[in-house]
């Protein structure tokens, strides 16, 4: 099955493959550009991105040299330097935001990464009824939600027509073997009816109903045969996450990439999350340190999602997100959280962007 190119609002992806928005720092501007520039879809995360290296575009750090509040955690001006180091690679192509839209601030960091020049936003981690006002000074801008369930797209689809008269550019299906944050609840996971390949056609049919827009297939896609088998259910293009993560181009440290790499069947889990909903990464020295509650302290510096509640929920679960998330891209063994999907034990090699495009539209073999 020869893949056909995706059109996404005014934009065209020649390779209907798109990279998925990995925070805190996976997918930045090496990355994303890199994968824009071999014709699919690169996307920026916008979480996190006053953490660290950016620390000259931040105003106020606080607690181990970390992002003081919500301004400085989802800076507007690093967001603006990492768009702009991944257009001197990727040139005019199109280039994506993710933006969760369960973080402190949606609205401005929405209109922030469009600013800052994405062609697309993406935005997951709730249901984003409200995501056509946040962009609507930006009418070329396409908007692609990402759901769990037709019901879901159903719901969303009539408010956006009932408010802006407007319907999303694409829609992208997320079923539960996703690394980061998952859009079921821990025992959904794993039932039969909530997995990709259940309820994808729905949400093909769904999307018909409103217009036929493109639907995006998401969560545990591997290799090409994986790409062609969700193209026979319906999609016109897939997301992947992980298998980014096994390359050269990847933003996160090497110590991350080794950690991905390592990692056994068995040691990729779900875990409890302050966002509320359960989170899928490597177990490693951070879970036992929870088990045994000599986890570092919650202090809240960085008050990154609405959910935690200013900390609350992170003292529950046994850590702030903002804090390990950031550890782990800097290669923090000790404290690090290492999101991957539930196939990242397959990762085995770091390759090229170019190469993994190649196998994954001619096959592995080829």
């Amino acid at each position: 099955m020869p893949f056909k190119p995706l059109k996404i609002g005014k934009y065209t992806i020649e390779i209907p493959i798109i990279q998925g928005g990995m925070g805190v720092g996976v997918s930045w501007d090496q990355l994303a550009g890199t994968v824009s520039k071999e014709g699919g879809l690169g996307v920026i995360s916008a979480v996190g991105t006053g953490v660290y290296k950016n620390r000259a575009y931040i105003d106020k750090v606080a607690g181990d040299n970390r992002p003081l509040e919500t301004v400085n955690f989802y800076s507007a001006k690093a967001l603006h330097a990492i768009f702009e180091n991944a257009r001197k690679i990727c040139g005019d192509k199109p280039l994506a935001a993710n933006v969760l839209y369960a973080i402190n601030d949606y609205k401005r960091v929405v209109i922030d990464a469009c600013k800052a020049g994405a062609n697309i936003i993406i935005t997951g981690a709730g249901l984003p009824l409200t995501m056509p006002e946040c962009t609507k000074d930006f009418p070329d801008v396409a908007l692609v939600p990402i759901v769990s369930t037709a019901k879901a797209l159903h719901i969303l689809c009539k408010r956006w027509m009932k408010t802006h008269n407007r319907l999303p550019d694409a829609v992208i299906v997320e079923g539960p073997l996703s690394g980061g944050h998952q859009g079921f609840k821990y025992e959904e996971c794993f039932l039969h009816e909530n997995q990709l390949e259940a309820i994808l056609p729905p949400v093909v049919e769904e999307a018909k109903r409103w217009g036929d827009f493109p639907v995006i297939a998401a969560g545990g896609i591997w290799d090409h045969d994986d790409i062609v088998r969700m193209m026979e259910l319906g999609a016109s293009g897939v997301q992947m996450g992980t298998r980014f993560i096994g390359t050269v181009e990847c933003d996160a440290s090497q110590a991350f990439k080794d950690t991905i790499i390592a990692a056994k069947e068995e040691d990729i889990q779900l875990f409890k999350s302050p966002v509320g909903y359960p989170a899928r990464g490597v177990r490693t020295n951070l879970h036992k340190m929870i088990e045994e509650h000599t986890a570092p302290k919650v202090a809240c510096i960085s008050n990154c999602v609405a959910p935690c509640h200013k900390g609350e929920e992170a003292k529950i679960v046994g850590y702030c997100i903002a804090d390990r998330l950031s550890d782990a891209y800097e290669g923090d063994l000790e404290k690090g959280l290492f999101f991957t999907g539930a196939i990242g034990y397959k990762l085995k090699e770091i390759i090229t962007v170019k190469e993994l495009m190649r196998k994954l539209v001619e096959g592995e073999d080829k």
